[in-house]
């Protein structure tokens, strides 16, 4: 903050008109804590890399499986042929490197969105909140300058090194974080939630827990975790802004992302969630911990005369998008968990237990003869069970088979699919998903609400 007020001081007399948050988003602020994100962003993306790898997930997820489910738009997103994937990992793995080290950073951070980015919209049956997240950041570390410091590129060139960066660089990083947190806790305000579902059922299957999973059958500890995530969620954020609560707020961050990582498979997101909290302490709190980490110049540098409104405007537009689009699925009708009409995107995390059995009748227009086919003809056991609890997935499925079935019987024109899709959400009695007597290779793809998707029962 005494850095801010050092800038402002700095001002020409003539920018007295400018409106004060401008102001604050352009005003210089240690770059240490930035420089340090890039780091700790470039190796958790590493890392994930490496997982993949090791764990042989690239065959398995992009190679073995003979049909993808595309996004809506991007259907000609395919994975490489052959062994194409892992030469594309490696790509990610090399870029992740370079924003790490901040070795060639703006190339490396545009090739890392670009390849991270492909990667996550292959196939929506892998969707996760977290790769999500990591692609909207790679996005954002494109227009950041993180790499002023604690960079390659400044060692390369120390007439660019700064001990500086704009507050928005900081802000923006920060809008997004938040942004996660306070949808996650607006998703838990619905009915199934506030009375303990799906929580209570997951903590059922985790009783063997050593000291701890004893308790987890007792319905206090039940509401202990789900209204204390909600609380969490919702109030995290302010309570890390505010000086006085911080470091109790970071205590409570990293109690909270370490439960969750041994109770729930959740991969890296709650090293990335931990660790990017730190962005939520003073700018230069680096060289506070280490203290031998000076700056090469005691004075910020000068706010810039000139304000680039069309900077403040995108950044505006982007924060505006990222706001709007978790509020979407309340454009649709239903329980967005049933429907999954707008679920994506949204930040709804570890809010549902879905369980569902898909069977696909194919019938020929011109014989009227009807036939089952299994999905697992065309899917991994892992696409299986994804598809079938989700009905946008389970047209795109409809649609393959449709074409899939004719070429095989030598038609030129699509055959009919029906689909009779039980399923059971957070525990209830099974009951259908999507309508049985409608044939979904004739539906079209699309954002609007789709009327063959059955209500959920109460």
């Amino acid at each position: 903050m005494a850095a801010e007020v050092q800038a402002a001081a700095l001002l020409p007399a003539t920018r007295a008109r400018t409106h004060p948050w401008w102001q604050r988003l352009f005003s210089p602020v240690d770059g240490a804590s930035l420089g340090v994100f890039r780091v700790i962003f470039g190796a958790i993306i590493l890392l994930e890399v490496f997982r993949y790898f090791s764990n042989e997930w690239i065959r398995a997820y992009y190679i073995d499986p003979k049909f993808h489910f595309t996004y809506y738009g991007f259907g000609w997103v395919k994975p490489w042929p052959g062994n194409g994937m892992y030469w594309h990992f490696a790509v990610v793995g090399l870029s992740a490197a370079g924003v790490m080290l901040g070795a060639w950073y703006r190339f490396s951070a545009v090739l890392l969105f670009g390849t991270f980015t492909y990667v996550f919209l292959v196939d929506q049956a892998y969707y996760l909140n977290h790769f999500y997240m990591i692609s909207l950041l790679s996005l954002l570390m494109i227009f950041i300058p993180a790499n002023r410091l604690l960079s390659i590129d400044a060692w390369r060139k120390p007439a660019k090194q700064r001990d500086d960066v704009p507050a928005w660089a900081r802000w923006l990083l920060l809008a997004q974080l938040s942004i996660v947190y306070f949808y996650a806790g607006v998703a838990k305000l619905n009915e199934d939630w506030i009375h303990g579902e799906p929580m209570r059922s997951w903590l059922a299957e985790r009783v063997d827990l050593p000291l701890i999973g004893r308790f987890f059958a007792e319905e206090w500890v039940v509401r202990l975790f789900n209204y204390g995530g909600l609380a969490f969620d919702l109030f995290i954020v302010p309570l890390l802004l505010w000086k006085r609560t911080r470091v109790i707020a970071f205590l409570w961050v990293i109690a909270f992302h370490m439960l969750n990582m041994a109770l729930f498979n959740i991969g890296i997101f709650p090293w990335l969630m931990l660790l990017s909290t730190l962005l939520f302490f003073p700018p230069n709190w680096p060289r506070v911990v280490f203290k031998r980490w000076r700056r090469a110049s005691k004075e910020p540098r000068p706010i810039q005369p000139q304000i680039p409104r069309v900077t403040v405007g995108l950044m505006t537009t982007y924060v505006m998008i990222q706001l709007a689009v978790p509020l979407r699925h309340f454009l649709y009708h239903g329980n967005v968990h049933w429907t999954e009409e707008g679920h994506r995107f949204s930040w709804h995390m570890k809010l549902r237990d879905k369980e569902a059995n898909a069977r696909f009748f194919v019938t020929d227009p011109q014989s009227r003869q009807t036939w089952e086919v299994p999905p697992r003809l065309y899917l991994t056991a892992r696409q299986t069970q994804k598809m079938s609890t989700r009905p946008d997935m389970i047209l795109q499925m409809a649609h393959h088979m449709a074409r899939d079935q004719a070429a095989r019987r030598g038609s030129n024109r699509p055959f009919e699919v029906r689909a009779q899709v039980t399923a059971s959400l957070h525990g209830r009695d099974r009951q259908l998903l999507v309508d049985p007597t409608v044939n979904l290779a004739a539906e079209k793809r699309s954002l609007r609400p789709a009327r063959w998707i059955l209500p959920l029962s109460p």
